[in-house]
C-alpha cells in the first residue's frame, strides 16, 4: 500500500507540473496564484498536528487556519494581507528590453532619512538598448515575465519569492526547485526555513507535509530562471568610492547592501557593494543613485558586508529584535557574527580577538552580533532629520 501511495502522489505531481500555481498559471487561475485576501477563507483539514489533533489550512490564502483547541478558524493567518491589484503586477516582456534586465528582491533600506514610502517587493531595471537610460526603475509586488521560451501567459514571480531569494543568497545557500508531491505546487521556503536546508516541507498550496528527494531550500525563482534559460551571472566589487555629508542632502539618504539579481540579462558583470540614494530635495528622484565599494558618511566608514548582512537579517521575522551591536567586555572589540552564527541567536559569544566568552547584556538571552546598528545610530546624530524605522512585516515561519 505504501508503494502504491507513493506512485499515486507522483502521478498527481506529474499531472499538475505544467500548471504550477506560482509558476505556470492555468486558465482557472488567471492571476497565477497571486490571490488577494478580500475573498473569504476556504478552510479544509490538512493532516494531523504533533499532538494528534487535526490541522486546518486555507486553500485560498495558502496559510494555516487552525484555531485554539484544534478547531478550524474562521479566518486564516494570512487573510489580512492586502490583495494584489492590477497595478501591483508588472508585465515584463523580455523581448522589449535588449539593453538589459535586472530583477532583485527589494526590502527596506537599513538607513533611511527620506520620507519616501517603504520599499518592498521586486525591483525592476530595464533598458531598451545597452547605452540607453533605464526605462524601468520601479518596485512591484509581483512581476509576470514574458518571452518566447515561456507559456503564452508568462510566469508570475511574487514579492515573497524575490525577498527570500535575496535572504538565502546573502547567507550563501543555493536554492532549488521544489514541487509538492501531492498537488504539484511550486514550494517557497520562508523565514527560518529560507536559511536552513531540509527535506520535509509544508506545502502552501494544499497544506500537507511532503518530503523532497534532496535536502535543500526551495524557491520558485529557480524554476523561473531555468524556464527563461538563465544561468548565474558574474559579479564584481564596485570600484567607486564616495564621501558625503548629510547636510548636503536635506532630502535624505538611503542605504542598502547589494545582493545578486535573480534575473540579469546585461552582458557586463553586476557590481557589489553598498547602494546609495541621496536627495538634494524632497522628491522621488535621487541626486546619487549608484553602488559603491567604499562609502563614508560624515566621516564614518561603512562596511559592505555588514550592511548586506543586516539587510538580510532585518527581513527574517524569527530574528526580530535579536540582532544587536555587542562589544567584548574584556577588549571592547565590536562583535560581528558570521557564517551560521549570523542567523542563529546564541547565549554565548566568543570574541575573535581575545577568545573571551561572554553573554550579551539585555533582556533577550540569545542574540546575534552586528556592529552596524550602533554605527547607524552615530550617523543619525548628524542627520537633518530622524531616520525612518521600517518594519517589513513578514509572517514568521518556524519549526
Amino acid at each position: 500500500m505504501k508503494g502504491r501511495d507513493i506512485r499515486n502522489r507522483k502521478a498527481c505531481a506529474d499531472q499538475h507540473f505544467n500548471r504550477q500555481q506560482s509558476l505556470f498559471p492555468s486558465n482557472e487561475q488567471p492571476d497565477g496564484g497571486l490571490r488577494g485576501s478580500l475573498q473569504e477563507c476556504y478552510v479544509v483539514p490538512a493532516g494531523k498536528r504533533r499532538d494528534g489533533g487535526t490541522r486546518y489550512w486555507c486553500l485560498r490564502h495558502r496559510a494555516d487556519a487552525t484555531a485554539k483547541y484544534g478547531k478550524p478558524a474562521h479566518t486564516c493567518r494570512a487573510a489580512h494581507i492586502p490583495p494584489f491589484r492590477p497595478e501591483d503586477i508588472f508585465a515584463l516582456d523580455m523581448n522589449k528590453y535588449s539593453g538589459g534586465i535586472a530583477l532583485w528582491g527589494a526590502v527596506p533600506a537599513v538607513y533611511d532619512t527620506t520620507r519616501l514610502p517603504m520599499d518592498r517587493g521586486i525591483h525592476v531595471h530595464a533598458r531598451v538598448t545597452p547605452d540607453a537610460k533605464k526605462e524601468m526603475d520601479c518596485t512591484f509586488r509581483a512581476v509576470r515575465i514574458v518571452n518566447e521560451r515561456l507559456p503564452e501567459d508568462g510566469i508570475a514571480v511574487s514579492e515573497l519569492d524575490a525577498i527570500y531569494y535575496m535572504v538565502t543568497s546573502v547567507f550563501g545557500y543555493q536554492m532549488r526547485q521544489v514541487t509538492c508531491s501531492y498537488c504539484g505546487c511550486s514550494h517557497l521556503d520562508r523565514d527560518w526555513f529560507s536559511v536552513h536546508p531540509h527535506r520535509r516541507h509544508l506545502c502552501a498550496g494544499c497544506g500537507k507535509h511532503f518530503s523532497d528527494t534532496e535536502t535543500g531550500i526551495g524557491n520558485p525563482i529557480v524554476g523561473v530562471r531555468d524556464a527563461c534559460g538563465m544561468g548565474d551571472h558574474k559579479t564584481t566589487p564596485s570600484k567607486r568610492r564616495i564621501k558625503i555629508t548629510q547636510t548636503d542632502f536635506p532630502g535624505g539618504v538611503q542605504i542598502w547592501g547589494s545582493n545578486p539579481a535573480f534575473l540579469w540579462t546585461n552582458k557586463r558583470a553586476e557590481e557589489e557593494g553598498i547602494h546609495v540614494h541621496a536627495f538634494r530635495k524632497n522628491s522621488d528622484l535621487p541626486e546619487l543613485d549608484e553602488t559603491y565599494g567604499e562609502v563614508t558618511i560624515d566621516g564614518i566608514d561603512l562596511d559592505p558586508a555588514r550592511v548586506r548582512v543586516l539587510m538580510a537579517q532585518s527581513a527574517l521575522p524569527f530574528l526580530k529584535h535579536r540582532v544587536r551591536s555587542i562589544e567584548c567586555p574584556s577588549c571592547r572589540e565590536p562583535q560581528f557574527s558570521v557564517g551560521e552564527h549570523a542567523f542563529t541567536p546564541t547565549a554565548k559569544h566568543t570574541c575573535p580577538r581575545c577568545d573571551q566568552q561572554f553573554a550579551a547584556p539585555g533582556r533577550l538571552r540569545k542574540t546575534i552580533a552586528n556592529p552596524l546598528p550602533a554605527i547607524l545610530v552615530r550617523i543619525a546624530k548628524k542627520a537633518p532629520r530622524e531616520p525612518q524605522q521600517h518594519d517589513i512585516d513578514l509572517m514568521p515561519e518556524t519549526p
